[in-house]
């Protein structure tokens, strides 16, 4: 399950990549982003506004709501980063169009017992982008020091594994997509067209280096 990766693309190289895309980029001043963890603020690309007129880059805090048997005694939702069953009616009332969104990332990274953290990277350095779900404004307790608090919140797909990510990690993968029509289909085709993008990258599609605790 990844709970940890990183954005490092610099924000105008991530207008460019949009250029083809009616993109209004909201973000403001974005900073390099080397660890993003869960709950934490990170850009992502989205439907704009409640009629999904056009795209807008965003920042949204990783976490999607979680079901509330999982919320603690004193109603803390520390949200859900990876989402695998989408079958599940939970998740299935997000799955139109108008709230999936894409994640940047340049890398995601899963623990290696006693060793560190093995990070994995695209192999030929292209634009990748997780697939991934997002609710607009949000109300719950995050952090019970904060109360109830009110955020755009996203998470993305897993899948099972490819071969590089499979040695460290049997059970999943996020869902990453690398084409633009891939991009173009997730954000706007229904999900019984989509739904074979939760699929993982070909083997040999991602280069992975272990960096020491």
């Amino acid at each position: 399950m990844c709970n940890l990766y990183s954005h490092t693309r610099p924000q105008d190289a991530l207008r460019e990549i949009f250029r083809s895309f009616p993109v209004e980029d909201r973000l403001g001043n974005l900073p390099v982003q080397e660890k993003i963890y869960p709950n934490a603020m990170a850009p992502i690309l989205r439907h704009a506004g409640a009629e999904g007129n056009g795209l807008e880059l965003v920042m949204a805090r990783w976490g999607l709501p979680s079901p509330k048997q999982f919320h603690s005694k004193n109603g803390i939702d520390k949200g859900v980063t990876n989402i695998r069953n989408t079958g599940s009616p939970h998740w299935r009332r997000w799955l139109d169009p108008r709230f999936r969104c894409l994640v940047p990332l340049t890398a995601f990274s899963e623990p290696v017992h006693g060793e560190g953290k093995a990070w994995f990277t695209p192999a030929d350095d292209r634009p990748a982008f997780f697939a991934g779900l997002h609710v607009p404004q949000w109300t719950s307790i995050r952090k019970l020091k904060d109360g109830e608090t009110t955020d755009d919140l996203y998470a993305f797909l897993t899948t099972e594994p490819n071969a590089e990510v499979a040695k460290v990690h049997p059970k999943a993968m996020p869902v990453i997509l690398t084409d633009p029509d891939e991009w173009d289909a997730w954000l706007h085709e229904p999900w019984s067209v989509v739904q074979e993008l939760q699929r993982s990258l070909p083997d040999g599609a991602l280069s992975m280096e272990l960096v020491a605790a």
